[in-house]
């Protein structure tokens, strides 16, 4: 038997031969049988085809969901105000307060993921964003609207790490980072979605209807569509089975192979009567009293019941404490000051350009160099013939503003697996803080536009780059729970990014733009320091 002990430097054998390792870590210990076949040479085995196309689709779908409904409210911001009687802070907080949810969901969600499985907790998360986003249309003031948009924050903060954690765990190595990027793609297809929509329905006046003593405006229309894809995407996953490489971890291991089977049935069918998938046997964890706990009988089930919830905080608190130990704390540390770098500078930006671009559609040049009191600073006063729809430029420059992330992702896909995610992340970080100086001196709205999707074109490849690190930096036990406290760290810096902008933008918005650009630099200087993944197998 060989025998290894979690120590400062990892897993050291300390031991003879044999072929099952003893894991200890805290106060349980599980055995590794090591005669099976390893997660990466069962994945690869079961070919790459249909299945991983399939799964794309609804992974994808469910991503971008996510950033619909995030980005929604960067768009009816410019019309919610007159029906809400928003104030520019309020406008800051209201941009602010999905991310709050987010955090909290972020951690939440994530830490269960690796406890109770992917695809069930990625399937409740969308199902209470869209359920709490579509509530929120129907609210009729400022702090129910406030309050439905948090709790829809609390499931997007659970999708957005577990999903990746999810998809990644069904990608052979050879095509593990490119895949995650075109994952990390579909972000931009939501955000083309959220500005479309928007583009199309807002500006409907005659959309509108009543509903008892409220009026129910075309932007409330668009927050009520903007719910559809997050409860579609619930619905897909469904369809979709467990990932195997956590069933492998939990000991699961006939699940795991029938998870794995039906993967190599799916791609090698192709109309045919398809070929036996040719491993019989896993390397799988086994852990203790697994089998007991799970199946519960007689009148002690509600007891053991009881005890599984209470050992499940106490392995989420070990597991988050575990990120925080060598050989594991440098990267975490890094993370937390690229991701607080890049959620604050991008957010805090990219959610208050609606409002940015209507400023200059009422009053011409560029809100950081001229105001109509002939002041430096951006506009105080809100004239008196401003309607509470903005014209259709303003939306139709969200949506190119959007599609300008085509190229960043383009070429994220392509070099992510020829030059690894980590100079990809470093370097777009440091080019976008560079194009955030040249909103300072822009003096038309094409010059603003410009700058903004070229902002746009860059940031992107560094979120690409963010989410392929997030997935392949942690072992399995810990994927989930790393991204989520990750996200959660980027939702604190999206909060007070927006809240910053929304305090300082009437002052001056160059001092804002000045705080992002730095930011951005630093986070881009940080990730110098990561670990490059490329080729790396998934632990």
């Amino acid at each position: 038997m060989k025998t290894q002990q979690r120590g400062h430097k990892g897993y050291q054998p300390v031991g003879g031969g044999g072929n099952v390792v003893v894991v200890f870590s805290g106060q349980d210990s599980v055995q590794r049988r090591q005669e099976g076949a390893t997660y990466e040479e069962a994945i690869a085995a079961t070919g790459y085809g249909r299945f991983q196309y399939f799964l794309l689709f609804a992974c994808g779908w469910a991503n971008a969901s996510d950033a619909i409904e995030i980005l929604c409210v960067s768009f009816l911001l410019p019309s919610a105000t007159c029906d809400l009687k928003l104030t520019t802070s309020d406008k800051g907080w209201l941009s602010g307060v999905i991310f709050a949810g987010m955090m909290i969901g972020g951690y939440v969600w994530g830490a269960l993921a690796d406890v109770q499985g992917r695809r069930k907790v990625l399937m409740l998360s969308l199902l209470v964003n869209g359920l709490f986003g579509l509530a929120s249309s129907m609210a009729n003031s400022f702090l129910l609207f406030l309050f439905f948009r948090f709790l829809s924050g609390v499931g997007v903060g659970g999708s957005i790490p577990v999903v990746f954690a999810y998809y990644c765990e069904f990608q052979p190595k050879s095509k593990r980072g490119t895949m995650l990027s075109v994952l990390a793609a579909s972000w931009m297809f939501g955000n083309i979605i959220a500005a479309g929509l928007a583009w199309l329905v807002i500006p409907r006046t005659y959309l509108q209807f009543s509903m008892g003593a409220m009026t129910y405006d075309s932007w409330r229309v668009f927050v009520a569509l903007c719910t559809i894809p997050s409860l579609t995407a619930a619905l897909l996953l469904t369809c979709m089975p467990e990932s195997p490489k956590f069933l492998m971890e939990m000991g699961r291991e006939k699940e795991a192979l029938r998870v794995l089977s039906h993967v190599h049935k799916m791609n090698t069918a192709n109309g045919k009567t398809p070929r036996q998938y040719s491993i019989r046997q896993l390397e799988v964890t086994t852990k203790k009293d697994d089998d007991k706990a799970r199946h519960p009988r007689g009148k002690n089930a509600w007891r053991v019941r009881c005890a599984e919830i209470g050992t499940t905080f106490r392995v989420i608190g070990s597991q988050t404490v575990e990120l925080m130990k060598p050989p594991l704390t440098s990267r975490t540390v890094v993370m937390l000051v690229i991701f607080f770098s890049v959620c604050f500078g991008y957010y805090g930006l990219w959610l208050w350009l609606p409002e940015l671009f209507k400023r200059i559609d009422l009053y011409g040049g560029s809100p950081c160099l001229k105001s109509p009191a002939g002041i430096n600073g951006s506009i105080p006063v809100t004239p008196a013939n401003e309607s509470c729809i903005p014209s259709e430029d303003v939306y139709f420059e969200g949506f190119l503003t959007a599609i300008s992330n085509l190229p960043g992702n383009i070429f994220a896909t392509v070099l992510m697996h020829k030059l690894g995610a980590k100079i990809l992340l470093s370097g777009s970080l440091v080019f976008s803080g560079v194009s955030v100086f040249f909103f300072w001196f822009v003096s038309s709205k094409t010059q603003s536009l410009i700058a903004s999707c070229a902002f746009g074109g860059i940031s992107v490849i560094a979120f690409n780059s963010l989410d392929v690190l997030g997935a392949e930096l942690y072992p399995t036990h810990l994927r989930s729970t790393a991204m989520g406290i990750q996200t959660g760290m980027g939702r604190i810096a999206a909060i007070l990014g927006n809240v910053v902008f929304g305090l300082l933008v009437d002052t001056h918005c160059a001092i804002p733009l000045l705080m992002v650009a730095g930011l951005l630099v630093i986070g881009g200087l940080a990730a110098i320091k990561l670990p490059n993944t490329k080729g790396m197998e998934l632990h």
